[in-house]
């Protein structure tokens, strides 16, 4: 089977590629410098190249809560352009299967946790990344009614919060996991966070969430979206404690609470992908952060051996 993977250089996306090239699939990784997906005539060139069977949609422009904050409008546009050009595209080559991945920004702030997928529309996502919460729903619309009206066989994923080896360590844009590991390397004496510690997230290691990916492909062919998660849930507070136990950081930690805290709480019920196609996480997060630590070292170390020689 020949396999598109939208995002196919990214974090989440070269983990999949991977998976799919171990299981012996023909995959095509799309990547931004290939193809713009804001623009159609870019995606249009790129189904034309794939000619898949399958396409996973990976592609997004996305950040912690500083890089929503400042970019509010292109994460709204650029998610949500990109999504409706993939959606017509898929319609118009007549993909037999498009897997979309959305994400947990999407549900209301005051959502009652664990999220439940039925919960999705009772409410307004939280303000710092409601532009791409939003834009992320509307691309479930758009695939919703694609189905209805054309038949285009699309699925609606909701991963939650993801981390693992080769996420984006940029201070600037990564998200909590691997800027806590990033500032407690490199810092000996303070590290300073945004907000109080108290709000709780969950967190799926990227590789469970590449399985849960593979399974919806093979096994889940309807409408309504579906939850991903890692099982969980643990506040900021104790996740920093947590990672400075694992990176072995001994100093201070300072609570910014004139910076936004984000979401109060933030865990999923993952039932739903249990029992329609068998998925459920199995890496504890102190492992994946443990593995996510290595990795880190691992390319510093050898970004140093390269500068070096």
């Amino acid at each position: 089977m020949s396999v598109l993977v939208t995002g196919g250089g990214g974090f989440l996306g070269s983990h999949l590629v991977e998976r799919l090239e171990a299981d012996g699939r023909d995959v095509v990784a799309a990547r931004h410098a290939d193809y713009d997906l804001t623009a159609m005539d870019d995606t249009a060139r790129m189904f034309d190249d794939a000619e898949a069977e399958l396409v996973f949609h990976l592609a997004a422009e996305v950040g912690g809560i500083g890089a929503n904050r400042a970019n509010p409008g292109r994460y709204w546009y650029a998610n949500l352009i990109m999504g409706a050009h993939v959606l017509e595209q898929a319609r118009l080559h007549e993909t037999p299967k498009l897997v979309i991945v959305g994400t947990v920004c999407a549900y209301p702030k005051f959502a009652a946790v664990p999220f439940s997928e039925d919960d999705l529309w009772a409410g307004y996502p939280e303000e710092t990344n409601a532009p791409y919460g939003v834009a992320k729903k509307a691309v479930l619309v758009g695939a919703q009614a694609y189905r209805d009206q054309y038949g285009l066989n699309s699925i609606f994923l909701l991963p939650t919060n993801l981390y693992g080896p080769r996420d984006n360590f940029d201070l600037e844009t990564s998200h909590v996991i691997p800027a806590l590991i990033r500032k407690m390397i490199e810092t000996e004496d303070e590290v300073v966070l945004w907000g109080d510690g108290s709000p709780t997230r969950e967190f799926l290691y990227v590789d469970d969430c590449v399985e849960g990916l593979v399974l919806a492909a093979e096994r889940y062919d309807a409408p309504e979206p579906v939850n991903l998660g890692g099982g969980m849930e643990i506040s900021i507070r104790d996740l920093a404690e947590l990672i400075a136990d694992v990176t072995g950081f001994a100093g201070r930690i300072v609570w910014d609470e004139t910076k936004p805290s984000g979401q109060p709480r933030r865990s999923v019920d993952a039932n739903r992908a249990r029992d329609l196609f068998g998925f459920e996480a199995r890496t504890q997060l102190r492992e994946g952060i443990e593995r996510t630590v290595a990795w880190h070292r691992s390319a510093v170390a050898r970004v140093g051996e390269r500068l070096s020689g």
